[in-house]
């Protein structure tokens, strides 16, 4: 497949019809002023040396020249073949709780502001690995299969919201359940689970999802994103400047805390680790830094291969031309008829 990596300078080979009329137009113009010198026939008889032939060919030669060159600053490629790229990493999952309470502020500008911010950076760090999003509230929901394009896990990050997901609510066991059923089931390893939550888990039997994860060999990190002592909810995606905060069924405006002992449990059971999310973003470091130190496994992707520039022939080529045009004389050898030596 050919393709050309600079295609708009293939518009200066309207040059090439354009330097032919210019060549027409020149050597009429010749013949022309040759007729106001003299009688044409005799100007051809004494300029007999001169070959219009070879003049057409040299024309030819430097319009095929100006041709290659355009052609050459194009930069034509070819190639494009499907090859399998071979990389070692682990498979990561990163849950990220999108239910309303993690609007709260208290940690600036919300939890959930804080928590992508950290993620967004996390990806930023991966090398070779396989990253997957879940979204989760009162249901999870796959956002990102794991895959080995960050850019593609970006943007699904970006989007994740708490309308996202309409159920409302924190169902942490259904989210590891979900997990689990994204990993391969195949393998018993290279498998990690990033939670990242203000833990407060609305559905219960947790710990018997946890235990399922650990019989996977799926190592869970838990990352607590709020207070413990617990902040208001605001009531819509503004903030509290907005509509003032939720509230429940009696009037009392709804506090959200951080549950960190049921974060703890969940990571102390699969051999994971529980950090409390601070201003210093360091948690997600620490936990890719424990991810490093992994055993790898050999993941494969099918990708193109880098187009290959074939400019280098048709540059060549012009050079060769051009060359040949400065060693191509007009005039050719005329023969001298010997008439003898007059007396």
């Amino acid at each position: 497949m050919l393709r050309f990596a600079n295609i708009y300078y293939l518009y200066f080979l309207w040059l090439v019809p354009a330097l032919v009329i210019f060549f027409i137009f020149a050597f009429r113009a010749k013949k022309h002023t040759m007729q106001k010198f003299g009688n044409l026939e005799l100007l051809k008889k004494l300029s007999s040396s001169t070959s219009r032939a070879r003049q057409v060919w040299k024309i030819v030669i430097i319009l095929s020249a100006v041709t290659c060159a355009i052609i050459a600053l194009a930069r034509p490629q070819i190639g494009t073949k499907l090859e399998e790229v071979k990389r070692e990493g682990i498979d990561i999952l990163v849950a990220m709780d999108v239910s309303k309470s993690m609007l709260a502020e208290d940690i600036q500008p919300s939890r959930l502001a804080k928590a992508k911010h950290e993620v967004n950076g996390f990806i930023d760090r991966l090398r070779g690995d396989r990253i997957g999003l879940i979204a989760f509230a009162g249901v999870p929901f796959v956002q990102c299969p794991l895959t080995l394009d960050y850019g593609a896990a970006k943007i699904f990050l970006n989007i994740m919201e708490p309308d996202l997901i309409p159920t409302p609510g924190t169902a942490l066991g259904k989210v590891i359940e979900k997990a689990i059923a994204t990993f391969d089931q195949k393998e018993r390893k290279h498998k990690v689970l990033v939670l990242i939550t203000d833990g407060e888990d609305h559905q219960g039997e947790v710990m018997k999802y946890v235990e399922e994860a650990e019989r996977q060999g799926i190592i869970i990190y838990c990352v607590g994103i709020g207070s413990p002592k617990g902040e208001p909810i605001p009531a819509s995606a503004e903030g509290s400047a907005g509509m003032g905060f939720k509230k429940d069924k009696s009037g009392q405006v709804i506090i959200s805390k951080l549950d960190e002992i049921t974060l703890e449990k969940i990571a102390l059971q699969t051999n994971g680790k529980y950090f409390r999310a601070t201003s210093g973003e360091d948690e997600l470091d620490k936990i890719y830094n424990d991810i490093e130190n992994m055993e790898k496994k050999q993941l494969g992707s099918l990708k193109f291969s880098q187009f290959e520039d074939r400019f280098q022939y048709f540059l060549g080529l012009a050079i060769l031309l051009l060359v040949l045009e400065t060693v191509i004389p007009e005039r050719r050898k005329v023969k001298q008829e010997w008439r003898g030596r007059f007396m």
